[in-house]
């Protein structure tokens, strides 16, 4: 009898998920920095454009760089996600230039965010400083991705040896317009050639 009962009771719909407000800080910083300097951004602009009060925006992010470090986060996962298991038999030097470059086709969706970003560190050094952290652990999760080992000092040096790479063929990337992004492809095999012979002479 109880479980006919039960069977009457109308099932509450499942909730669609909404954003979280980790993803909607990211999304709002994102957009306004692509209209207005990065290094001018306010975090009490970024809540007002994400319709969360200061409070919530505090209780999400420790800062602007933390909201940086989210987005990080963000272009890893879509990285990893985009990337095919990594082909073992192909040399390392391919395996990084295939990865990374999928790393520019992300954030390539974002340019006109990311360059803001990245030219008010050349005004802020001090920002890219706080950023550094982020970027190498990025960086270790692109060398996995690739199927390289972190581990140990070769690891560690490497992850070093990539994200200064990474930094140097950003440059390259910014000022990059064409569509294929043939700059930023040519500058990351001449990076990735160089650091492989360097990486050569270590004795490790």
């Amino acid at each position: 009898m109880a479980s006919r009962m039960a069977a009457k009771i109308p099932r509450k719909k499942k909730a669609v998920d909404s954003p979280s407000i980790r993803d909607r800080g990211v999304d709002a910083a994102l957009l306004l920095a692509a209209v207005m300097p990065w290094d001018s951004l306010t975090l009490s602009d970024i809540a007002q454009e994400a319709g969360v009060a200061l409070c919530e925006l505090r209780a999400a992010f420790d800062d602007k760089a933390d909201i940086l470090s989210a987005y990080g986060k963000r272009v890893d996962q879509a990285v990893l996600a985009a990337s095919r298991a990594p082909d073992l038999s192909l040399p390392e030097k391919d395996r990084l230039f295939e990865i990374l470059m999928e790393r520019f086709d992300v954030i390539q969706n974002d340019r006109a965010a990311v360059v803001s970003i990245l030219k008010s560190f050349v005004r802020d050094p001090k920002q890219a400083v706080i950023s550094l952290p982020h970027l190498t652990r990025s960086m270790v999760w692109m060398m996995e991705g690739a199927g390289l080992s972190t581990e140990g000092i070769r690891g560690a040096v490497t992850v070093l040896g990539l994200s200064a790479a990474y930094l140097n063929v950003l440059r390259v990337w910014i000022d990059d317009e064409s569509e294929d992004l043939s700059a930023t492809m040519a500058a990351l095999d001449k990076t990735l050639s160089r650091a492989e012979q360097i990486a050569g002479w270590l004795p490790l």
